[in-house]
Protein backbone atom coordinates (compact mmCIF):
# COMPACT_ATOMS: atom_id res chain seq x y z
CA UNK A 1 0.00 0.00 0.00
CA UNK A 2 1.27 3.51 -1.27
CA UNK A 3 1.14 5.79 2.19
CA UNK A 4 2.82 8.88 2.07
CA UNK A 5 5.99 8.55 4.31
CA UNK A 6 6.39 9.43 7.51
CA UNK A 7 9.02 12.45 7.02
CA UNK A 8 6.54 13.76 4.81
CA UNK A 9 3.63 14.04 6.85
CA UNK A 10 2.45 17.53 8.23
CA UNK A 11 0.62 18.02 10.86
CA UNK A 12 -2.72 19.72 10.24
CA UNK A 13 -4.38 19.70 14.01
CA UNK A 14 -4.90 17.95 17.17
CA UNK A 15 -6.69 15.19 16.04
CA UNK A 16 -4.24 14.35 13.20
CA UNK A 17 -2.33 11.58 14.56
CA UNK A 18 -0.75 10.15 11.08
CA UNK A 19 2.23 9.18 12.44
CA UNK A 20 0.08 6.73 14.05
CA UNK A 21 0.43 4.38 10.95
CA UNK A 22 4.31 4.11 12.00
CA UNK A 23 4.11 2.73 15.33
CA UNK A 24 4.31 -0.76 16.28
CA UNK A 25 1.16 -2.21 17.24
CA UNK A 26 -0.87 1.01 16.72
CA UNK A 27 0.16 1.22 13.06
CA UNK A 28 -1.30 -2.35 12.07
CA UNK A 29 -4.67 -0.82 14.08
CA UNK A 30 -4.17 2.34 11.63
CA UNK A 31 -3.50 0.87 8.33
CA UNK A 32 -6.78 -1.87 8.71
CA UNK A 33 -9.08 1.32 8.28
CA UNK A 34 -7.25 1.74 5.02
CA UNK A 35 -7.20 -1.58 3.71
CA UNK A 36 -10.89 -1.63 4.22
CA UNK A 37 -11.11 1.45 1.95
CA UNK A 38 -9.18 -0.35 -0.59
CA UNK A 39 -11.48 -3.32 -0.09
CA UNK A 40 -14.47 -1.63 -0.64
CA UNK A 41 -13.16 0.61 -3.57
CA UNK A 42 -12.73 -3.58 -5.34
CA UNK A 43 -9.83 -2.37 -7.75
CA UNK A 44 -12.41 -0.21 -9.40
CA UNK A 45 -10.46 2.69 -10.94
CA UNK A 46 -12.57 6.06 -11.61
CA UNK A 47 -12.87 8.97 -13.01
CA UNK A 48 -13.53 11.52 -9.80
CA UNK A 49 -12.52 10.43 -6.48
CA UNK A 50 -13.16 13.04 -3.17
CA UNK A 51 -11.60 12.01 0.28
CA UNK A 52 -13.03 13.81 3.27
CA UNK A 53 -10.84 14.74 6.14
CA UNK A 54 -7.70 13.80 4.24
CA UNK A 55 -5.38 15.39 6.93
CA UNK A 56 -1.83 15.02 5.88
CA UNK A 57 -2.59 13.38 2.49
CA UNK A 58 -1.16 10.35 4.08
CA UNK A 59 -3.45 8.29 1.93
CA UNK A 60 -3.82 9.62 -1.29
CA UNK A 61 -1.08 8.43 -2.91
CA UNK A 62 -2.60 4.89 -2.83
CA UNK A 63 -5.90 6.62 -3.59
CA UNK A 64 -4.53 7.67 -6.70
CA UNK A 65 -4.28 4.41 -7.80
CA UNK A 66 -8.23 4.38 -8.06
CA UNK A 67 -8.92 7.69 -9.96
CA UNK A 68 -8.45 9.62 -12.74
CA UNK A 69 -8.37 13.03 -10.46
CA UNK A 70 -8.26 13.10 -7.15
CA UNK A 71 -9.87 15.68 -4.57
CA UNK A 72 -9.29 16.15 -1.28
CA UNK A 73 -11.41 18.75 1.68
CA UNK A 74 -10.52 19.16 4.87
CA UNK A 75 -11.08 22.14 7.63
CA UNK A 76 -6.96 22.42 8.09
CA UNK A 77 -5.64 25.48 6.20
CA UNK A 78 -2.68 23.45 5.28
CA UNK A 79 -3.94 22.64 1.57
CA UNK A 80 -1.24 24.39 -0.15
CA UNK A 81 1.68 22.89 1.79
CA UNK A 82 0.26 19.13 1.60
CA UNK A 83 -0.38 19.52 -2.05
CA UNK A 84 2.95 21.03 -2.77
CA UNK A 85 4.31 18.06 -0.97
CA UNK A 86 2.38 15.21 -2.85
CA UNK A 87 3.10 17.07 -6.26
CA UNK A 88 6.73 16.71 -5.45
CA UNK A 89 6.13 12.78 -4.63
CA UNK A 90 4.24 12.16 -7.97
CA UNK A 91 0.66 12.34 -6.94
CA UNK A 92 -1.80 14.96 -8.60
CA UNK A 93 -4.68 16.28 -6.41
CA UNK A 94 -6.75 19.57 -6.01
CA UNK A 95 -6.92 19.99 -2.44
CA UNK A 96 -9.75 22.48 -0.84
CA UNK A 97 -10.17 23.74 2.58
CA UNK A 98 -13.45 23.93 3.99
CA UNK A 99 -16.10 21.96 5.80
CA UNK A 100 -18.04 18.90 4.15
CA UNK A 101 -21.29 20.32 5.37
CA UNK A 102 -21.59 23.12 3.22
CA UNK A 103 -18.97 23.26 0.49
CA UNK A 104 -17.76 24.75 -2.31
CA UNK A 105 -17.40 21.78 -4.37
CA UNK A 106 -19.13 20.85 -7.48
CA UNK A 107 -22.33 19.22 -7.78
CA UNK A 108 -23.47 15.69 -9.19
CA UNK A 109 -19.54 15.17 -9.91
CA UNK A 110 -17.82 12.55 -7.93
CA UNK A 111 -18.06 8.80 -8.50
CA UNK A 112 -16.63 8.05 -4.81
CA UNK A 113 -16.32 9.85 -1.52
CA UNK A 114 -13.68 8.32 0.95
CA UNK A 115 -13.97 9.33 4.26
CA UNK A 116 -11.81 7.59 6.60
CA UNK A 117 -12.05 8.31 10.23
CA UNK A 118 -13.56 11.70 9.72
CA UNK A 119 -17.50 11.94 9.68
CA UNK A 120 -17.64 11.37 14.00
CA UNK A 121 -15.71 15.03 14.09
CA UNK A 122 -18.25 16.32 11.96
CA UNK A 123 -20.64 18.29 14.04
CA UNK A 124 -23.86 18.23 11.58
CA UNK A 125 -23.71 14.94 10.03
CA UNK A 126 -26.78 14.75 8.59
CA UNK A 127 -25.86 18.38 6.66
CA UNK A 128 -22.75 16.68 5.86
CA UNK A 129 -24.82 13.18 4.34
CA UNK A 130 -26.77 15.64 2.16
CA UNK A 131 -23.59 17.83 0.65
CA UNK A 132 -22.16 14.11 -0.19
CA UNK A 133 -25.44 13.32 -1.99
CA UNK A 134 -25.19 16.75 -3.65
CA UNK A 135 -21.53 16.61 -5.06
CA UNK A 136 -21.88 12.61 -5.49
CA UNK A 137 -23.19 11.31 -8.93
CA UNK A 138 -26.13 9.30 -8.83
CA UNK A 139 -24.41 6.09 -9.60
CA UNK A 140 -21.40 7.14 -7.29
CA UNK A 141 -20.77 5.97 -3.85
CA UNK A 142 -19.77 7.05 -0.33
CA UNK A 143 -16.93 4.53 1.55
CA UNK A 144 -17.39 5.17 5.38
CA UNK A 145 -14.37 3.43 7.82
CA UNK A 146 -16.00 4.74 11.30
CA UNK A 147 -14.39 2.92 14.47
CA UNK A 148 -16.24 0.65 16.71
CA UNK A 149 -18.38 1.91 20.04
CA UNK A 150 -17.30 -0.66 23.11
CA UNK A 151 -15.61 0.25 26.58
CA UNK A 152 -12.93 -2.17 25.65
CA UNK A 153 -11.46 -0.45 22.69
CA UNK A 154 -12.25 3.44 24.44
CA UNK A 155 -9.77 1.63 26.76
CA UNK A 156 -7.02 0.51 24.66
CA UNK A 157 -7.24 3.84 23.08
CA UNK A 158 -6.16 5.61 25.79
CA UNK A 159 -3.78 3.24 27.26
CA UNK A 160 -2.09 3.21 23.71
CA UNK A 161 -2.36 7.15 23.06
CA UNK A 162 -3.50 8.70 25.91
CA UNK A 163 -6.21 10.31 23.78
CA UNK A 164 -10.00 9.90 24.95
CA UNK A 165 -12.88 8.62 22.48
CA UNK A 166 -15.28 10.28 24.28
CA UNK A 167 -13.38 13.26 24.06
CA UNK A 168 -12.63 13.45 20.29
CA UNK A 169 -15.98 11.66 19.22
CA UNK A 170 -18.84 13.32 22.11
CA UNK A 171 -22.01 11.12 20.62
CA UNK A 172 -21.55 11.50 17.66
CA UNK A 173 -20.09 7.26 17.32
CA UNK A 174 -23.29 6.81 17.98
CA UNK A 175 -25.36 9.00 15.54
CA UNK A 176 -23.06 8.36 12.76
CA UNK A 177 -24.97 4.92 11.50
CA UNK A 178 -28.59 6.01 11.87
CA UNK A 179 -27.84 9.38 10.14
CA UNK A 180 -26.09 7.81 7.07
CA UNK A 181 -29.25 5.15 6.87
CA UNK A 182 -31.12 8.36 6.37
CA UNK A 183 -29.57 9.31 2.91
CA UNK A 184 -27.64 6.53 1.77
CA UNK A 185 -28.26 2.44 0.97
CA UNK A 186 -26.06 -0.07 2.40
CA UNK A 187 -24.34 -2.26 -0.25
CA UNK A 188 -21.79 -3.48 1.18
CA UNK A 189 -20.53 -3.75 4.92
CA UNK A 190 -17.36 -5.22 6.53
CA UNK A 191 -16.27 -5.37 9.90
CA UNK A 192 -12.63 -5.85 11.56
CA UNK A 193 -11.76 -8.43 13.27
CA UNK A 194 -14.11 -10.44 11.24
CA UNK A 195 -15.11 -12.89 13.64
CA UNK A 196 -15.69 -11.24 17.22
CA UNK A 197 -16.21 -7.75 15.45
CA UNK A 198 -19.92 -8.05 15.57
CA UNK A 199 -19.51 -7.87 19.86
CA UNK A 200 -16.33 -5.84 19.69
CA UNK A 201 -15.59 -4.56 16.46
CA UNK A 202 -12.49 -2.50 16.14
CA UNK A 203 -13.52 -1.29 12.56
CA UNK A 204 -17.05 -1.08 10.59
CA UNK A 205 -16.26 -0.44 6.45
CA UNK A 206 -19.67 0.86 4.54
CA UNK A 207 -20.09 0.90 1.14
CA UNK A 208 -23.18 2.96 0.27
CA UNK A 209 -25.08 5.01 -1.85
CA UNK A 210 -27.52 7.77 -2.41
CA UNK A 211 -31.03 7.10 -1.71
CA UNK A 212 -32.58 7.97 -5.03
CA UNK A 213 -35.17 11.40 -4.41
CA UNK A 214 -38.22 11.96 -6.74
Amino acid sequence: MRLLKPELLIKTGEVDHADWNYRPVLGWIERVRFSLVITLLNEVKCHCLLEVGYGSGILMPELSRYCDELSGIDIHDKAVDIQKVLDQNGVKTKLYSGTIEKSILPGNYYDYVVAVSALEFVHDISAACQEICRILKPEGFLIVVTPGRSKMLDFGLKILTGESAQHDFENRRELLLPTLMEYFTLTQSLIVPPIIGHLVPLYNGLKLSPIKTK
